[in-house]
């Protein structure tokens, strides 16, 4: 697929099967995140993979999804749930890039996981202390983004803005998401 193509099937999902990933395709998001840029190489970055269904459940119900949409609607419901998670961390120490540096990894992630046809769901409204508790994360490494992971049961399509020029996604008559999406010429100025 070419980077067209994976660019617009890279969409947030929010229901899953419940298909585990491979283990060698979660090695190969780890290890192709170890090796993205970092501002000022200062690798800043920590992480934690979660693919413990235990775990996975666990982490539930410290998230808050979708919030466009009502609870009922935008929160996976059991036998739709991510089935892996990744936890992006910083250092307590690091540098004032350090947050590109975490947008840099996520969209790697969320992108090498689409080439395999996984879905992900880039997540921050996350109870952290419930979180870091239970993964027993380093009291040093400060959490930022964590990434769901799963093979998507829903769709998930790119629409024109509409006439009321509202930007917020919403679900059709199928439940697949439709995330509208200003055009070209409304956001880049050529000169």
């Amino acid at each position: 697929m070419d980077f067209k193509e994976l660019s617009v099937k890279c969409r947030t999902y929010r229901h899953f099967q419940q298909k585990p990933i491979a283990p060698e395709i979660l090695e190969e998001l780890m290890e192709n995140v170890r090796i993205v840029s970092s501002a000022m190489n200062g690798q800043v970055l920590r992480y934690v993979l979660v693919k413990d269904p235990h775990l996975v459940k666990a982490l539930q119900p410290a998230i808050h999804w979708a919030a466009a949409l009502p609870k009922e609607l935008g929160t996976p419901k059991e036998g739709e749930q991510p089935v892996s998670f990744i936890l992006v961390c910083k250092e307590a120490h690091a540098n004032p890039w350090s947050d590109i540096d975490v947008g840099i990894a996520v969209r790697n992630i969320a992108l090498n996981a689409c080439s395999y046809g996984i879905g992900s769901a880039i997540l921050g409204a996350v109870e952290w202390n419930k979180v870091t508790s239970l993964l027993d994360v380093p009291e040093d490494w400060k959490p930022r983004l964590l990434v769901a992971l799963g093979y998507p049961s829903c769709e998930s399509h790119i629409v024109e803005v509409p006439a009321n020029g509202s930007i917020k996604y919403y679900l059709d008559e199928n439940k697949n998401y439709c995330v509208p999406k200003r055009a070209l010429k409304d956001i880049c100025i050529v000169k």
